[in-house]
């Protein structure tokens, strides 16, 4: 928020220094990022005077330049080489003697120094406008008023405006501060909480009493959507001429940035940032039927901005249209070029009304126009600042414009908004502020920002939020109010904090999350951050049904929050292919979204992504694409990190991942895993397998919260090994052989291990055998072969009764 001194000056009081004004600021809240010193003419024509010119000689080397001497007041006259053609003798004009320093419209600064111009000695320069920044003429030297003293400094002549501005960061929920009336009001409540007194007031501007015009125009207003704008004002004016504004009017506005274009859009920004209230101007000319109704249009509506682009309206967006349903007005965002001022404008309808923030917001996002009005209606702006400013506005139009009131004001305003209240106890405000308030204090603060004490005890008080302050409903932002404005400097620092030892909860998602990313990084992996809004074009209808749309969408291809963590990361990849980076390893930690019968859905993961070679071509061995079993020994060491055993494998059916398994623990899938499917590559331009694993983060993390893992002490006992050699199906998974041992449930079974496939036509049509080695192991003594053969029949027995294998011998 851009505030200037002088302007914000004009309502106060009392006049600080800017320093001491930046303080105040600061110390209430509103923290100066920035303050800066503003000139209407770069320099503003320090060091510069006026002076005489006694006389003028033709220069004898030069036929366009002129000798001249100058009286500037100071003694002896000053030599000075001209090259202007309309010097003369007797004229007052502008000097620049040596040492002073010229800023010109363009160019560079030049400081005066003693010269030689062709041999003649020159003792400084006589200005033309140009070239001291007071206007674009550079036909001749600057002649002044006759009258005028030799060695009167040109400051004091010309007066050129100064200024300081300050940049406020403001917070989002302190649209009573955007305007220089609100920061005003702060400043008055900081100094009656300093001088403990209720005499500081904002003064407000005069509103005198308008000219009227001899006819009348009057214009209905009516309201069809009140819930988007409950309340609508407006005012006729006619014969106003379209012109450049007041000087005063522009300086006000390019000290805070503003480009000044006419005075009846000066006027109407000049009100916005001085109250806060966006107000709109129309041609009322271009209202058909000499009627304003506040409405919604059918949805792709076509209607032309002030920018002159065609945009299709949404059936949500609020319009102010004319008689005859045409609109003239986004409403609060932006106006129409139709209805718009022009220089050909003589008769004016000006609108001040109160828009709900959220549609506001939604509307401006929706076409992508953040105008001035739009920020301040989208926060939320003062309801009860309505008339006020339009007749501020209406005001300043006839008397800056010519302009004068064919109606009365038309206020329609159907549901009047009773002011919020809040109650609270001292008790709470010395708590939750940490300093003892007195009573009185927190009273004379509120009631110095305009708050209404409706009742008071000895314990509390309550009050009505004035409106200007939409954000406030809570006792705790009372106590932010009188916080800051007592300055948040004068907290006290405790000697002594009392705290509680946090427990935190086990185990710790941040801890295990950062074990996991050092374990994948650690092995060559890179970690990845794509964005959770993705492009709806990439799943089906069926996906989508169940997929959070985006509301109000940046771009159409960012427009539904990801359903799953393939899409993002292939993007990720193919962006990389195409740079010709083609062996990769990604992981990331993310979020997917879903809408569920319960509402919306966010469930965390764990992806990985692998492509490409997992070992670089070399004289000694060729290259080694990654695959499944690569990918599979990352997921099986990543649940080993996590103290994960005893996993359950099963196939699924998956459309997007080929193949794909799903690995489950205590009978929950923890991990789905595969190749993408050729269809999904397709999408994304990618002509090299991927390989995927999807971690459930969550189910993951509620499972280690049920786990219990502890060190083990390492084995003094050895253990033994027994090898078989099974004769099954083809069809038979190695998975089912696991499971079938694993069921056998004996404590001296420790490890199963695949470690030869054979397939031949001497085993029988459609027969493979594996080798399988079994390790055993007794953590209290030494096995026994009557031990471990005991165990070794129970698991053929079960090969051969389950799988129907055969054991070759």
């Amino acid at each position: 928020m851009t505030i200037s001194y002088n302007w914000l000056c004009d309502y106060l009081p009392v006049k600080p220094t800017p320093q001491e004004l930046s303080t105040i600021l600061t110390r209430i809240g509103l923290e100066v990022e920035s303050l800066e010193k503003f000139e209407a003419v770069k320099g503003s024509l320090a060091g510069l005077v006026i002076g005489e010119v006694l006389t003028t000689a033709k220069h004898p080397n030069a036929d366009k330049l002129t000798l001249t001497t100058v009286n500037i007041g100071n003694g002896e006259p000053l030599h000075i080489v001209c090259g202007a053609p309309n010097v003369a003798a007797g004229q007052k004009v502008v000097v620049a003697p040596i040492g002073a320093t010229i800023y010109p419209i363009s160019g560079e600064p030049v400081t005066m120094k003693k010269a030689k111009i062709r041999g003649e000695e020159s003792q400084g320069m006589i200005c033309a406008e140009d070239e001291i920044g007071l206007g674009n003429s550079h036909a001749g030297i600057l002649v002044l008023d006759p009258s005028l003293q030799p060695g009167t400094p040109a400051s004091e002549i010309f007066q050129p405006a100064q200024d300081w501005i300050y940049e406020i960061g403001l917070t989002p929920n302190r649209m009573d501060a955007m305007s220089h009336i609100g920061v005003a009001k702060d400043v008055c409540a900081f100094l009656n909480n300093l001088e403990h007194t209720h005499k500081y007031q904002v003064q407000l501007p005069e509103i005198k009493a308008l000219p009227q015009a001899a006819a009348p125009l009057n214009i209905s207003v009516s309201i069809e959507n009140t819930d988007a704008c409950p309340r609508y004002s407006g005012i006729s004016i006619t014969g106003v001429q379209v012109a450049p504004s007041p000087e005063w009017l522009k300086e006000k506005l390019t000290a805070i940035g503003v480009r000044p274009i006419n005075n009846i859009v000066d006027i109407t920004n000049f009100v916005l940032h001085e109250t806060g209230q966006p107000l709109h101007a129309f041609d009322a000319a271009a209202i058909k039927g000499n009627a304003v109704v506040v409405k919604n249009l059918p949805q792709g509506t076509p209607f032309v901005t002030l920018d002159e682009k065609e945009r299709k309206l949404d059936a949500a967006d609020l319009m102010i249209c004319n008689g005859a349903g045409e609109g003239m007005c986004i409403a609060g965002v932006f106006g129409g070029l139709r209805s718009g001022v022009s220089d050909n404008t003589h008769d004016i309808f000006l609108e001040s009304a109160f828009f709900s923030a959220g549609g506001i917001r939604t509307t401006s996002f929706r076409h992508g126009l953040r105008t001035d009005a739009a920020t301040r209606f989208e926060k939320g702006v003062d309801i009860s600042n309505i008339v006020f400013a339009l007749q501020r506005t209406a005001a300043l139009i006839c008397e800056l414009a010519g302009g004068k009131a064919a109606s009365a004001i038309v206020d329609v305003y159907p549901s009047v908004k009773h002011k919020t209240q809040v109650e609270t106890t001292y008790a709470y405000i010395r708590k939750l502020s940490g300093s003892n308030y007195p009573a009185d204090k927190i009273k004379n603060i509120l009631r110095s920002l305009g708050f209404d004490i409706l009742a008071e005890t000895a314990e509390g008080l309550r009050v009505a939020v004035p409106y200007s302050k939409p954000d406030i409903s809570l006792p705790a932002d009372l106590v932010e109010e009188v916080m800051r404005i007592d300055g948040l400097d004068n907290i006290e620092i405790p000697s002594k904090v009392m705290i509680s030892p946090a427990i935190s909860a086990q185990p710790d998602a941040e801890r295990v999350r950062e074990k996991i990313a050092e374990y994948l990084a650690g092995n060559g992996f890179n970690e990845i951050f794509t964005n959770s809004i993705t492009n709806s074009q990439y799943f089906t209808p069926e996906v989508l049904e169940h997929t959070v749309k985006m509301m109000n969408s940046l771009t159409v291809e960012l427009d539904v929050m990801r359903p799953s963590m393939i899409e993002t990361g292939l993007e990720r990849i193919s962006y990389n292919l195409n740079r010709k980076n083609e062996d990769l390893l990604f992981f990331e930690f993310g979020k997917t979204y879903a809408v569920t019968d319960k509402g919306y859905a966010e469930n965390n993961h764990l992806s990985l992504y692998l492509t490409g070679q997992q070992t670089s071509e070399t004289w000694m061995r060729k290259a080694a694409p990654v695959d499944f079993y690569f990918l599979k020994g990352y997921v099986i060491n990543i649940l080993a990190q996590l103290g994960y055993s005893g996993l359950q494998w099963v196939e699924n059916e998956n459309a997007d991942l080929t193949p794909s398994w799903d690995i489950k623990v205590k009978n929950q899938v923890v991990v789905t895993l595969g190749g993408i499917s050729a269809r999904k590559l397709k999408q994304f331009d990618i002509k090299q397998p991927v390989w995927f694993a999807d971690f459930n983060w969550d189910k993951i993390l509620g499972l280690l919260q049920k786990s219990d893992n502890f060190y083990k002490e390492i084995p003094r006992f050895p253990a033994v090994r027994r090898d078989l050699a099974l004769v099954l199906d083809r069809q038979v998974k190695f998975a089912a052989v696991e499971a079938a041992a694993r069921a056998v449930k004996s404590p001296l079974l420790q490890n199963i291990n695949l470690f030869d496939v054979f397939e031949s036509e001497k085993l029988g049509a459609n027969k493979k055998s594996y080798a399988v080695s079994f390790t055993f192991l007794d953590s209290q003594k030494t096995l026994t072969d009557k031990e471990i053969d005991s165990v070794m029949e129970k698991l053929v027995k079960t090969f051969e009764s389950q799988l129907q294998a055969e054991i070759r011998k």
